[in-house]
């Protein structure tokens, strides 16, 4: 892979952030200038993206305690999924669900108007498909808004760049910025990682994440019907790919990157470091009719600075056999981190190698109101915003997506990919992100056979990712 001579950014820059972490936890208690609305506790919030994640992150923040939480505005490609996500969540929540039909944008610049809703201080909550999560934190910023987002934040490059750059100016204004990676805020997985770091286990030799399951989310997709479609809105072809999103690479960085990101970023947290390289294998195995970007079988191997590895297996395959849970191994003991999804309860340690009850040292301890992950992480985040306490997640944001990324990127060329030859990689997926309206074409148009470019691992070297696209 050619490389700028001089890296734009190095894995170093990266782990200076466990440092600066740190540094913002020792200023907890520090009250800084408010900057939400009015200067108030009142906190109105806009949904951008209206699937399923996103209907469940709103009605994570307006479950939250204290004063309501108001949803004023909504911004989707697609109408039916607006007004189904409205309709939702306004049966569970009447009261704070308050979007008028001319708070309800449609389009690829809905989200100015969803955004123009909000005063400074409010939370705008981006929960499209990734390829558009700068172009929407960059308006977030100019208008001064704090920010919840969905992972992963990136999957090439240039966006990861963009995402840090932006991200300068975000903690200049004091903006509390959270990012959906929600196992951090598992109470278990943070009690677990205080006795990790304490040396409960020894030290960190071998880590293991599985996520293998049936095919899941829009992963495994077959030839777009044609603008003549009966789809719900008779989508382009542009518009079916994001209702595909998971099924290509430039709308979401692929399976791998979406279902998997969760296990790689808690296990590096647990390790208290990010991996230097990646070698990996997949393929795809039972294609049938599916015209989609995805190896149904991942295996990557993350080899860490001190020579500790990751071992990502992630599966999506009928019939196979199935597991969804992380395991940590140090040279005392080892842990559970996930039991079951992607920060399941409960977390354990264990003497020795062998996780039976014989062996267990702890086991985690969590307060019924606090064992949901997701809504853990809206706690956190408004109660830094009604504090004036900082919190930003934007940074480690980007260093998961970067890692699950080169992941990715492993298995796919058959090569091993270093982290700053993925960070400092000049390609882009969807360089015009910014500039989509809804009769622009889609960046990855089908070949005449109506299939799409797939991974050829081994076939292609040097500047592979744009080859995929010739």
């Amino acid at each position: 892979m050619k490389q700028p001579e001089t890296p734009l950014f190095s894995r170093r820059d990266f782990l200076r952030t466990a440092s600066q972490t740190a540094a913002v936890s020792a200023l907890a208690g520090i009250t800084l200038p408010h900057v939400h609305a009015a200067g108030t506790d009142s906190i109105n919030i806009a949904l951008i993206g209206c699937g399923g994640r996103g209907t469940g992150a709103a009605k994570n923040a307006m479950d939250q305690s204290g004063p309501p939480i108001n949803l004023v505005a909504m911004a989707d490609i697609f109408q039916h999924r607006l007004q189904g996500s409205h309709d939702t969540l306004k049966r569970h929540l009447p009261n704070q669900v308050q979007v008028p039909d001319d708070r309800k944008f449609v389009g690829f610049d809905g989200y100015k108007g969803a955004l123009d809703s909000l005063k400074k201080g409010d939370v705008a909550i981006f929960t499209t498909p990734m390829a558009f999560r700068w172009v929407h934190f960059q308006y977030a910023i100019e208008k001064g808004l704090n920010v919840f987002m969905e992972k992963p934040v990136t999957a090439d490059g240039p966006s990861s760049r963009r995402m840090l750059k932006l991200n300068e100016e975000a903690e200049r204004k004091g903006l509390r910025v959270g990012v959906g990676l929600n196992s951090r805020h598992s109470r278990a997985m943070q009690q677990l990682h205080e006795r990790i770091s304490g040396g409960e286990i020894g030290d960190i030799m071998l880590m293991r994440g599985y996520r293998m399951a049936g095919p899941i989310g829009s992963a495994f997709s077959e030839k777009y019907p044609g603008p003549n479609n009966d789809l719900p809105g008779k989508p382009s072809e542009l518009l079916w790919q994001l209702s595909r999103f998971h099924s290509f690479l430039w709308a979401s960085g692929g399976c791998y990157s979406d279902f998997n990101i969760h296990h790689i970023d808690h296990l590096c947290w647990m390790k208290n470091a990010w991996p230097v390289k990646a070698q990996a294998i997949g393929g795809r195995h039972y294609r049938g009719n599916f015209v989609d970007q995805n190896f149904d079988s991942y295996a990557v191997e993350y080899i860490f600075e001190d020579g500790a590895r990751l071992y990502m297996d992630g599966r999506c395959m009928v019939g196979a056999n199935q597991q969804y849970s992380s395991y940590v191994h140090g040279t005392k003991g080892m842990a559970i981190a996930a039991k079951s999804g992607d920060a399941g309860l409960p977390s354990s340690t264990f003497r020795g190698q062998t996780p039976n009850r014989n062996n267990m040292i702890w086991t985690s301890d969590v307060p019924k109101n606090e064992t949901e992950s997701h809504f853990n992480e809206w706690t956190d985040l408004v109660d830094a915003i009604r504090q004036g306490k900082p919190f930003n997640e934007v940074k480690r944001g980007v260093e998961a997506s970067v890692v699950t990324s080169m992941g990715r990127m492993a298995a796919h060329t058959g090569q091993e990919v270093t982290f700053e030859e993925m960070l400092n990689h000049e390609h882009e997926y969807c360089p015009n992100a910014d500039k989509m309206t809804m009769d622009s074409p889609s960046p990855l148009p089908a070949g005449p056979d109506g299939k799409y470019p797939v991974p050829t691992p081994g076939e292609k070297k040097g500047k592979v990712w744009q080859e995929w696209y010739a």
